[in-house]
């Protein structure tokens, strides 16, 4: 027994040097180096209700938290939570603009939003509402789209000209009523009014119906010729996804169960692995 007693007040004596070692001072944490140059100070998310991560939660409502852009959840790799990690200073410097709902003509005042953050990093997602009308006739025609990008991205270069603009592709809704038109869960979702110039009558063959998607699809491959046109126009400071978004195949596990339409937030992380590889961070 005394020879372990001794054994352990050595041992003690040992661990109290150690503490005392550099004046009792813990040692210092490591520290991040500095940003790499061209990183922003600020975010902003610019668009529609996919960008709020709408239905991504346990409702149908807005879920900021898992938005592919902005988001500060851990559940979703978003620009936003990819920057922190080069710059700690940009923490709670992210601002979501989206709405839902929102369609091309509300760019600008998102825009002006956005340009009074001082952003240098903006994301843009918008034009599914333009098309997702009550009919093919109350779309937004093509000029008035492209009119309205190009007013909502003179805001941006008017404004914050020395910003980074991110442009993303209209997604393929498309593809949803592939997935989807033959469950028949995912088909009375839909009857509520989810996109009803694509999804009304989701499982009818009928000619009328087969050509209403037709000249859906037609008109959000139009959208984005004009989104990557408005991009090329504004100037080295835009980046084009090149139609990343809209190549995304997505699955009825990407999107909620409750609209089939929004996606997840498996969705939303697929949204911001595709998109910031566009982003001109990830190089």
């Amino acid at each position: 027994m005394p020879g372990r007693w001794t054994t352990a007040v050595v041992c003690l004596l040992a661990l109290v040097a150690l503490a005392c070692e550099g004046g009792g001072e813990a040692a210092p944490r490591p520290t991040r180096g500095t940003p790499p140059p061209g990183t922003p100070k600020v975010v902003a998310a610019l668009g529609d209700s996919i960008t709020t991560g709408f239905g991504s939660c346990l409702v149908l409502t807005s879920c900021e938290r898992n938005s592919w852009s902005t988001g500060d959840g851990l559940r979703v790799e978003s620009h936003y939570r990819r920057l922190l990690d080069r710059n700690p200073g940009l923490r709670d410097k992210a601002h979501n603009h989206a709405r839902p709902g929102a369609r091309a003509a509300a760019l600008a005042g998102q825009a002006e939003a956005a340009v009074r953050d001082r952003a240098d990093y903006v994301t843009v997602l918008i034009g599914a509402n333009d098309a997702c009308r009550g009919t093919i006739e109350a779309m937004t025609p093509v000029a008035d789209f492209r009119a309205e990008i190009d007013r909502g991205l003179r805001v941006l270069r008017e404004g914050r000209p020395k910003a980074r603009v991110l442009v993303v592709s209209i997604p393929d809704l498309y593809r949803l009523w592939e997935v989807g038109h033959g469950e028949s869960r995912v088909v009375r979702a839909w009857r509520h009014g989810v996109c009803p110039a694509l999804l009304a009558e989701a499982a009818s063959t009928a000619p009328a119906d087969q050509a209403r998607r037709t000249a859906f699809r037609e008109r959000i491959d139009a959208y984005n010729r004009h989104l990557s046109a408005a991009c090329r126009a504004y100037g080295s400071r835009c980046r084009y996804d090149g139609g990343a978004v809209h190549r995304v195949r997505f699955d009825l596990d990407l999107v909620n169960p409750l609209d089939y339409f929004h996606p997840n937030t498996a969705g939303q992380s697929r949204l911001a692995e595709v998109t910031w590889r566009s982003s001109g961070y990830a190089d």
